[in-house]
């Protein structure tokens, strides 16, 4: 059963952020607001944060946030990284030395120069392609219409194995790139090393998912009436 608490819609929060009260204190909120109505878990989080393995995970987190910024002589700021370059700072805070690279065979060239990017970077790379195994989409009872090409053979998706492989590895530090909705989750679900995320599957947008909600008064507002 669902608790009595009231749901947090952050989403939804009415306030500009540099009067939220999750920004400055005494600031701003909406009723529901979890800063104010959940200060138990807020007191709990605080105390969490003091343990040894948390507090440096998330101490070394803040710093490559800030150190990819630059700031300007007027005072303001520019990013100075993308993505690929903050998970190596990270991976180097964190003493990590051997990544795992979980990728979707739609994105193998990009899979390809992600490796020789963190390879370059004294990272060592182990990788594993969503079709290792090449198990059969039977295996899902999947026929007809459920299939891609029904005529030809199909190998379905394995990220149980993708994470096994790399919990065998022994990787410090997984990386997933370009994996499906749902076996995205199932590689999460079942890898022991943390893991994040270089880029996610979007089929229609050239793996931009943003671009729909960012277009979803426009070019998208479809996506706002029920399937």
């Amino acid at each position: 059963m669902h608790g009595a608490s009231p749901l947090p819609h952050c989403a939804a929060c009415p306030f500009k952020r540099e009067e939220r009260l999750c920004c400055v204190p005494g600031g701003k909120h909406p009723p529901d607001c979890p800063s104010a109505a959940r200060q138990d878990l807020v007191e709990q989080s605080r105390q969490a944060y003091a343990r040894p393995d948390i507090r440096h995970f998330a101490r070394q987190a803040a710093k490559v946030e800030r150190h990819s910024y630059a700031r300007l002589p007027n005072g303001g700021r520019m990013p100075c990284r993308p993505r690929i370059l903050e998970i190596v700072a990270f991976a180097k805070a964190m003493g990590y030395q051997r990544l795992g690279l979980l990728f979707c065979i739609g994105l193998r060239r990009e899979a390809a120069g992600a490796a020789e990017i963190f390879k370059a970077q004294g990272l060592e790379v182990a990788s594993v392609i969503c079709k290792a195994g090449g198990l059969s989409k039977s295996e899902l009872d999947l026929t007809g219409e459920d299939l891609l090409n029904p005529e030809h053979p199909e190998s379905m998706c394995n990220p149980l194995l993708q994470a096994e492989l790399m919990n065998r590895a022994q990787v410090d530090f997984n990386v997933l790139l370009g994996l499906c909705v749902g076996h995205d989750t199932l590689a999460l679900r079942h890898l022991e090393a943390p893991a994040t995320v270089l880029a996610v599957k979007d089929r229609m947008l050239g793996h931009n998912p943003l671009a729909a909600v960012q277009c979803s008064d426009s070019y998208f507002n479809y996506l706002k009436t029920p399937m």
